[in-house]
């Protein structure tokens, strides 16, 4: 069953148009992102599903019911959709538990103290129920307004950034803990977020967007390994675009030898092209022919991530594990391993 249903969006401010025939759907316990840079469309299109928008164009339809259209809008309000905020914006006079009922005080106090008890273990927070916001930390503060959110049990639950104000570690973590919760409680749910490894941490599908459009949904994996376009390959994940000319159907001529494999898409003997390259795809093979030198390198932890220029000026990053014994300046003799070769047309100079 669709929970959500996005269909055509468009979205202006005055003349200005913001969101281009956006489209896109969520099904029942599903955990959809909205990804892409700032000022991309993702927060506004977020906004009019909630009701803070009005659309110029297009419908959202949520468990059925039209929210917006000819002659239609339910006011936010009446649509019962739950939202955590990049702010937090818990009531600092309110102890943890009062924050936590506030959405159900019209409940009666058997039902509340149920609810809000069930939930507080959920995010494991019982011990602190008395608490006040200020003597939380931030990680535990998102915690409780995410339980707050998702109190009445709204039909959707709308996230804006909500970890922005964290720390890295700490943003992927609660990413992966929110995940859990959400389908513990087999809620329905949309992050909007412009981190890639938060949206891969809780999406079931994700979004890309790109000045105000969708530019492919689809699941990490796939954005990352086949990615639609240009914007989402460079976007999603770390690489590097290879300068290459069809040699034949599955043949790419390149400064690092020939690149051969099915290519997706149609292309002509003689088109220039861009084969996207990933870290893992370049392989440090001793002294050959293909050189390159390193520019510059980067330790990730488990070994070094480095960047290398190919003998025609392109740069590649290689990731390699262990110590790090390459330097800066040296020349290394490198290979590619591409089973799947993700190959865009070169745009025409002056076109974008």
């Amino acid at each position: 069953m669709k929970r959500l249903e996005v269909k055509q969006l468009d979205i202006s401010y005055g003349k200005k148009q913001i969101v281009f025939d956006v489209d896109f759907s969520l099904e029942e316990s599903q955990i959809g992102c909205l990804l892409g840079p700032s000022g991309c469309g993702k927060t506004t299109a977020l906004r009019a599903i909630a009701g803070f928008e009005k659309p110029t164009k297009g419908e959202i339809v949520l468990n059925g019911q039209k929210l917006n259209g000819s002659k239609t809008f339910v006011e936010p309000e009446k649509r019962h959709i739950g939202m955590v905020f990049q702010d937090i914006a818990l009531f600092p006079h309110l102890s943890v538990v009062d924050n936590l009922q506030f959405g159900i005080r019209s409940w009666p106090r058997p039902q509340r103290d149920k609810r809000s008890g069930e939930l507080l273990e959920l995010v494991s927070m019982s011990q602190f129920e008395k608490t006040f916001p200020h003597e939380l930390s931030g990680g535990q503060q998102q915690r409780i307004a995410l339980a707050r959110a998702i109190a009445p049990k709204p039909s959707l639950l709308l996230m804006d950034e909500p970890f922005s104000s964290l720390d890295v570690e700490l943003r992927e973590q609660l990413a992966r803990e929110v995940r859990l919760i959400l389908k513990q409680e087999k809620m329905s749910a949309i992050l909007v977020t412009h981190d890639q490894d938060e949206a891969f941490a809780m999406g079931d599908y994700i979004c890309v967007m790109h000045q105000g459009r969708v530019q492919q949904t689809d699941t990490a994996y796939n954005l990352y390994h086949n990615p639609a376009n240009r914007f989402v390959g460079e976007f999603i994940g770390e690489g590097a675009l290879l300068p290459g000319v069809i040699a034949d159907t599955d043949t790419i001529t390149t400064d690092l030898g020939e690149i051969t494999g099915h290519l997706m898409e149609s292309f002509k003997h003689g088109d220039t092209v861009d084969v996207l390259i990933r870290p893992e795809n370049v392989i440090v093979a001793g002294a050959n022919d293909n050189q390159a030198v390193i520019t510059a390198r980067y330790f990730r932890g488990s070994g070094y991530l480095y960047t290398l220029k190919t003998s025609g000026g392109a740069e590649l990053l290689c990731l390699i594990p262990g110590s790090g014994g390459l330097q800066i300046d040296q020349s290394i003799g490198v290979r590619l391993q591409i089973d799947l070769p993700v190959v865009f047309k070169r745009p025409s100079p002056g076109t974008f």
